[in-house]
Protein backbone atom coordinates (compact mmCIF):
# COMPACT_ATOMS: atom_id res chain seq x y z
CA UNK A 1 0.00 0.00 0.00
CA UNK A 2 2.79 2.53 0.93
CA UNK A 3 4.76 2.02 -2.08
CA UNK A 4 1.06 2.87 -4.05
CA UNK A 5 1.46 6.48 -2.79
CA UNK A 6 3.10 8.42 -5.58
CA UNK A 7 2.56 12.02 -4.50
CA UNK A 8 5.68 14.02 -4.57
CA UNK A 9 7.22 11.91 -7.08
CA UNK A 10 9.11 12.97 -10.51
CA UNK A 11 9.33 11.63 -12.93
CA UNK A 12 12.15 12.48 -15.65
CA UNK A 13 11.40 13.34 -19.83
CA UNK A 14 11.66 15.45 -22.44
CA UNK A 15 8.49 15.96 -23.57
CA UNK A 16 6.49 19.00 -24.12
CA UNK A 17 4.25 18.93 -21.12
CA UNK A 18 7.89 18.47 -18.87
CA UNK A 19 9.44 21.59 -21.08
CA UNK A 20 6.03 23.92 -19.92
CA UNK A 21 7.32 26.53 -17.97
CA UNK A 22 6.07 25.46 -14.22
CA UNK A 23 4.26 28.73 -13.86
CA UNK A 24 1.97 27.34 -16.83
CA UNK A 25 1.66 24.31 -15.13
CA UNK A 26 0.25 25.62 -11.59
CA UNK A 27 -1.96 27.87 -13.96
CA UNK A 28 -3.19 25.10 -15.97
CA UNK A 29 -3.78 23.42 -13.04
CA UNK A 30 -5.88 25.82 -10.85
CA UNK A 31 -8.06 26.66 -14.44
CA UNK A 32 -8.44 22.66 -14.86
CA UNK A 33 -9.88 22.73 -11.14
CA UNK A 34 -11.97 25.30 -11.44
CA UNK A 35 -13.53 23.65 -14.47
CA UNK A 36 -13.45 20.35 -13.58
CA UNK A 37 -16.10 21.85 -10.26
CA UNK A 38 -17.83 23.98 -13.20
CA UNK A 39 -18.58 20.25 -14.87
CA UNK A 40 -22.69 20.26 -14.43
CA UNK A 41 -23.47 17.15 -16.67
CA UNK A 42 -21.79 13.83 -19.16
CA UNK A 43 -20.99 16.33 -21.94
CA UNK A 44 -18.94 18.95 -19.29
CA UNK A 45 -17.05 15.66 -17.80
CA UNK A 46 -16.41 14.37 -21.13
CA UNK A 47 -14.29 17.00 -21.96
CA UNK A 48 -12.42 17.34 -18.88
CA UNK A 49 -11.95 13.52 -19.70
CA UNK A 50 -10.36 14.03 -22.73
CA UNK A 51 -8.28 17.12 -21.57
CA UNK A 52 -6.68 14.92 -19.12
CA UNK A 53 -6.09 12.06 -21.44
CA UNK A 54 -4.34 14.04 -23.84
CA UNK A 55 -2.26 15.74 -21.47
CA UNK A 56 -1.40 12.30 -19.73
CA UNK A 57 -0.33 10.70 -23.67
CA UNK A 58 1.71 14.20 -24.85
CA UNK A 59 3.63 13.87 -20.91
CA UNK A 60 4.29 10.27 -21.80
CA UNK A 61 3.67 9.07 -17.96
CA UNK A 62 2.06 5.62 -18.04
CA UNK A 63 -1.55 5.34 -16.87
CA UNK A 64 -0.66 3.14 -14.50
CA UNK A 65 1.35 5.23 -12.47
CA UNK A 66 -1.45 7.83 -12.08
CA UNK A 67 -4.24 4.47 -10.97
CA UNK A 68 -1.81 3.38 -8.44
CA UNK A 69 -1.55 6.51 -6.54
CA UNK A 70 -5.90 6.43 -6.34
CA UNK A 71 -5.18 3.04 -4.17
CA UNK A 72 -4.38 4.25 -0.75
CA UNK A 73 -7.18 6.75 -1.34
CA UNK A 74 -10.17 4.16 -2.78
CA UNK A 75 -11.69 3.95 1.24
CA UNK A 76 -12.34 7.91 0.57
CA UNK A 77 -13.53 7.63 -2.84
CA UNK A 78 -15.89 4.47 -2.15
CA UNK A 79 -17.55 6.63 1.06
CA UNK A 80 -18.11 9.71 -0.76
CA UNK A 81 -19.86 7.91 -3.34
CA UNK A 82 -21.56 5.83 -0.89
CA UNK A 83 -22.89 9.08 0.95
CA UNK A 84 -24.17 10.81 -2.17
CA UNK A 85 -26.09 7.84 -3.02
CA UNK A 86 -27.97 7.08 0.25
CA UNK A 87 -28.45 10.96 1.21
CA UNK A 88 -28.95 12.43 -2.18
CA UNK A 89 -33.26 13.91 -2.53
CA UNK A 90 -35.07 12.91 -5.24
CA UNK A 91 -36.95 10.66 -7.43
CA UNK A 92 -36.86 7.09 -5.00
CA UNK A 93 -35.11 4.43 -6.98
CA UNK A 94 -34.90 1.80 -3.85
CA UNK A 95 -36.00 1.86 -0.15
CA UNK A 96 -35.18 0.07 2.61
CA UNK A 97 -34.70 0.47 6.14
CA UNK A 98 -33.91 3.80 6.91
CA UNK A 99 -32.10 4.38 3.71
CA UNK A 100 -33.42 5.61 -0.21
CA UNK A 101 -31.69 5.51 -2.95
CA UNK A 102 -32.75 8.09 -5.51
CA UNK A 103 -31.82 8.61 -9.49
CA UNK A 104 -30.42 12.41 -8.81
CA UNK A 105 -28.18 10.34 -5.85
CA UNK A 106 -26.71 7.85 -8.31
CA UNK A 107 -25.99 10.31 -10.79
CA UNK A 108 -24.67 12.78 -8.19
CA UNK A 109 -22.38 9.98 -6.62
CA UNK A 110 -20.85 9.09 -9.99
CA UNK A 111 -20.69 12.29 -11.10
CA UNK A 112 -18.69 13.01 -8.10
CA UNK A 113 -16.88 9.79 -8.07
CA UNK A 114 -15.31 10.63 -11.53
CA UNK A 115 -14.45 13.82 -9.94
CA UNK A 116 -12.35 13.60 -7.22
CA UNK A 117 -10.29 10.72 -9.69
CA UNK A 118 -9.92 13.64 -12.42
CA UNK A 119 -8.80 16.12 -9.74
CA UNK A 120 -6.32 13.66 -8.31
CA UNK A 121 -4.66 12.62 -11.03
CA UNK A 122 -4.40 15.48 -12.81
CA UNK A 123 -2.53 17.19 -9.66
CA UNK A 124 -0.80 13.94 -9.57
CA UNK A 125 0.53 15.12 -13.10
CA UNK A 126 1.90 18.41 -11.82
CA UNK A 127 3.96 16.66 -9.60
CA UNK A 128 5.26 13.69 -11.61
CA UNK A 129 6.30 16.49 -14.63
CA UNK A 130 7.27 18.89 -12.69
CA UNK A 131 10.91 18.77 -10.57
CA UNK A 132 10.71 20.33 -6.77
CA UNK A 133 13.32 22.76 -7.79
CA UNK A 134 10.89 23.94 -10.81
CA UNK A 135 7.90 24.10 -8.90
CA UNK A 136 9.16 26.19 -5.95
CA UNK A 137 10.57 28.43 -8.37
CA UNK A 138 7.08 28.73 -10.09
CA UNK A 139 4.96 29.26 -7.01
CA UNK A 140 7.28 31.92 -5.90
CA UNK A 141 7.48 33.84 -9.37
CA UNK A 142 3.62 33.17 -9.81
CA UNK A 143 2.97 34.92 -5.51
CA UNK A 144 5.96 37.51 -6.06
CA UNK A 145 3.21 40.38 -6.12
CA UNK A 146 2.51 39.25 -2.29
CA UNK A 147 5.64 40.38 -1.14
CA UNK A 148 4.03 44.22 -1.32
CA UNK A 149 1.91 43.31 1.67
CA UNK A 150 5.29 41.66 3.45
CA UNK A 151 3.92 37.86 2.57
CA UNK A 152 7.58 35.68 2.95
CA UNK A 153 6.52 34.19 -0.48
CA UNK A 154 9.92 32.30 -0.93
CA UNK A 155 9.69 30.65 2.30
CA UNK A 156 6.32 29.47 1.93
CA UNK A 157 7.39 28.07 -1.65
CA UNK A 158 10.29 26.41 -0.18
CA UNK A 159 8.77 24.86 2.54
CA UNK A 160 5.46 23.58 0.25
CA UNK A 161 8.72 22.01 -1.80
CA UNK A 162 10.46 20.66 0.63
CA UNK A 163 7.41 18.88 1.76
CA UNK A 164 6.90 17.37 -1.42
CA UNK A 165 10.22 16.17 -1.40
CA UNK A 166 10.34 14.35 1.49
CA UNK A 167 6.66 12.60 0.98
CA UNK A 168 8.74 9.35 -0.77
CA UNK A 169 11.31 9.86 1.35
CA UNK A 170 9.16 9.32 4.34
CA UNK A 171 6.75 6.57 2.52
CA UNK A 172 10.50 4.65 2.55
CA UNK A 173 11.57 5.27 6.21
CA UNK A 174 7.51 3.61 6.98
CA UNK A 175 8.27 1.23 4.99
CA UNK A 176 11.56 -0.14 6.16
CA UNK A 177 10.05 0.25 9.75
CA UNK A 178 6.93 -1.69 9.08
CA UNK A 179 9.52 -4.68 7.32
CA UNK A 180 11.87 -3.94 10.68
CA UNK A 181 9.06 -4.41 13.06
CA UNK A 182 7.68 -7.55 10.50
CA UNK A 183 10.48 -9.36 11.06
CA UNK A 184 10.30 -9.13 15.14
CA UNK A 185 7.18 -10.64 14.73
CA UNK A 186 4.56 -7.59 14.43
CA UNK A 187 1.21 -8.16 12.67
CA UNK A 188 -0.41 -5.00 11.29
CA UNK A 189 -3.30 -6.96 9.47
CA UNK A 190 -4.78 -8.82 11.58
CA UNK A 191 -7.21 -8.36 14.27
CA UNK A 192 -9.69 -5.46 15.38
CA UNK A 193 -9.99 -1.91 14.22
CA UNK A 194 -8.08 -0.97 17.86
CA UNK A 195 -5.55 -3.47 18.05
CA UNK A 196 -4.12 -2.74 14.42
CA UNK A 197 -4.19 1.34 15.32
CA UNK A 198 -2.17 -0.08 18.64
CA UNK A 199 -0.17 -2.14 16.74
CA UNK A 200 1.07 1.19 14.62
CA UNK A 201 2.35 3.14 17.93
CA UNK A 202 6.05 1.22 17.24
CA UNK A 203 5.91 2.42 13.80
CA UNK A 204 4.88 5.75 14.39
CA UNK A 205 7.72 6.78 17.42
CA UNK A 206 10.34 5.58 15.34
CA UNK A 207 9.50 7.50 12.59
CA UNK A 208 8.59 10.82 14.15
CA UNK A 209 12.03 10.74 15.48
CA UNK A 210 13.65 10.22 11.48
CA UNK A 211 11.54 12.80 10.32
CA UNK A 212 12.63 15.33 12.90
CA UNK A 213 16.25 14.01 12.55
CA UNK A 214 16.23 14.59 8.73
CA UNK A 215 14.63 18.18 9.63
CA UNK A 216 17.60 18.97 11.83
CA UNK A 217 20.17 17.70 9.65
CA UNK A 218 18.31 19.54 6.56
CA UNK A 219 18.50 22.55 8.38
CA UNK A 220 21.98 22.40 9.37
CA UNK A 221 22.90 22.09 5.84
CA UNK A 222 21.38 24.96 4.55
CA UNK A 223 22.94 27.01 7.41
CA UNK A 224 26.60 25.51 6.34
CA UNK A 225 25.57 26.95 2.50
CA UNK A 226 24.99 30.17 4.14
CA UNK A 227 21.24 30.33 3.33
CA UNK A 228 19.36 33.33 4.38
CA UNK A 229 15.86 33.37 2.18
CA UNK A 230 15.11 34.54 -0.84
CA UNK A 231 17.03 37.86 -0.69
CA UNK A 232 19.34 38.56 -2.96
CA UNK A 233 19.16 35.15 -4.30
CA UNK A 234 20.26 34.50 -7.95
CA UNK A 235 18.76 31.36 -10.26
CA UNK A 236 20.63 29.28 -12.50
CA UNK A 237 17.63 28.53 -14.36
CA UNK A 238 15.63 31.85 -15.57
CA UNK A 239 11.89 31.21 -16.09
CA UNK A 240 10.51 32.31 -19.57
CA UNK A 241 7.30 31.76 -21.49
CA UNK A 242 7.69 31.13 -25.01
CA UNK A 243 5.21 30.25 -27.71
CA UNK A 244 4.19 26.89 -26.01
CA UNK A 245 3.01 28.26 -22.79
CA UNK A 246 0.69 30.77 -24.12
CA UNK A 247 -0.67 27.81 -26.37
CA UNK A 248 -1.27 25.52 -23.40
CA UNK A 249 -2.64 28.56 -21.33
CA UNK A 250 -5.07 29.79 -24.60
CA UNK A 251 -6.03 26.28 -24.69
CA UNK A 252 -6.76 26.13 -20.67
CA UNK A 253 -9.09 28.96 -20.93
CA UNK A 254 -10.89 27.82 -23.96
CA UNK A 255 -11.64 24.67 -22.16
CA UNK A 256 -12.50 26.62 -19.11
CA UNK A 257 -15.07 28.91 -21.14
CA UNK A 258 -16.87 26.03 -22.84
CA UNK A 259 -17.21 24.33 -19.69
CA UNK A 260 -19.02 27.11 -18.06
CA UNK A 261 -21.28 27.71 -21.04
CA UNK A 262 -21.75 24.07 -21.16
CA UNK A 263 -22.90 24.15 -17.37
CA UNK A 264 -25.10 27.71 -18.10
CA UNK A 265 -27.09 25.55 -20.85
CA UNK A 266 -27.51 22.92 -18.89
CA UNK A 267 -25.95 20.60 -21.32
Amino acid sequence: MLRDITLGQYFPGNTIVHRLDPRTKLILVTVYIVALFSAQDYISYAVMAVTLTVFVALSRIKPSALLRGLRPLVMIITLTAFINIFYSEGTVFAEFWIFKITYEGIKNSFFMTIRIIMLIMGTFLLTYTTSPLMLTDGLERIMNPLKKIKVPVHELSMMMSIALRFIPTLIEETDKIMSAQKARGADFETGKLTERAKALLPILVPLFVSAFRRADELAVAMECRCYHGGEGRTKMKQLVFIWQDFAAMAIGGLILAGVIVLAFFGL
